[in-house]
């Protein structure tokens, strides 16, 4: 089976920077046409403008607050308008907050449970009807007809107290992932999942400079002793993505340079 991606079509959320962004852009250089999507439309503007790759893959990118129902449908919308069909998506969008586990005010695990787990819900739920619709308008019914990519963290499998929310939301999505995987099965649509552990993000890198030792404690507790770049997990996706991982589904691929193989007394945050 092929790792080829080139002329499919996909929607990357959280592509203005970060892990979203490594994931589009590499998608982009092997020749797949990309929609970069994000809140900061500064941000995407400076990434992408109208760029074309040599090979004919094009990149376009949308604008908005996924949160919004209205705005998920716009964002298939344009994707549509821009390359006639989708046929990848990969929920590349985190947010991470510090939870006060003991404050009855703290508003963190719902905040979360809506960025981290709803919204790419609610755009799988809508690009996985439009994966069903243009294959039926297509003719094609043989084969897998699209993939689904959460890209999520080991924190829903680790227990740090400082990270609730996020561990709670992380925990979420690989249930959805794996619920979803069934449910679409019979529909031809492959949904599969990243647990990530330390990668150089907006958010570590702000969290580096604001705590000191941080970034030791994290090469200490991971046994490949470094902090992931983004790009490493690009290829990973485009596995996922692609025809080489066709009898895959409702797996959850852990990319964490060997953290969960080991249980230090004292496990950074991040």
């Amino acid at each position: 089976m092929s790792l080829s991606i080139t002329g499919k079509t996909a929607i990357v959320t959280g592509a203005a920077n970060g892990v979203g962004l490594a994931i589009a852009r590499h998608f982009l250089a092997q020749g797949a046409n990309v929609m970069f999507a994000d809140r900061d439309e500064e941000g995407l503007a400076t990434e992408v403008g109208a760029a074309q790759t040599e090979d004919g893959a094009t990149a376009r990118y949308f604008a908005g607050d996924l949160r919004e129902r209205l705005t998920v449908a716009n964002l298939l919308s344009a994707t549509l308008d821009a390359f006639d069909r989708v046929d990848v998506l990969v929920n590349a969008s985190r947010q991470i907050m510090v939870t006060d586990p003991l404050d009855p005010e703290d508003g963190s695990v719902s905040a979360l449970l809506e960025q981290n787990l709803m919204t790419p819900l609610r755009l799988s739920q809508a690009v996985a009807n439009r994966m069903i619709a243009q294959a039926e308008a297509d003719g094609d019914d043989e084969g897998m007809i699209g993939a689904i990519i959460n890209v999520g963290s080991i924190a829903g499998r680790r227990t740090q107290p400082e990270l609730l929310a996020y561990s709670v939301s992380a925990a979420a999505l690989d249930q959805a992932t794996r619920s979803l995987a069934v449910s679409l099965a019979a529909k031809r649509i492959r949904v599969n999942g990243l647990a990530v552990g330390s990668v150089m993000s907006a958010n570590l890198k702000s969290r580096l400079k604001e705590v000191e030792g941080l970034r030791q404690d994290i090469i200490d507790a991971t046994p490949m002793g470094r902090i992931a770049a983004p790009a490493e997990l690009a290829e990973a996706v485009q596995f996922l993505a692609s025809d080489a991982a066709g009898f895959m589904t409702g797996q959850i691929l852990t990319v964490d340079g060997g953290r969960t193989l080991i249980d230090p007394v004292v496990q950074p945050a991040y």
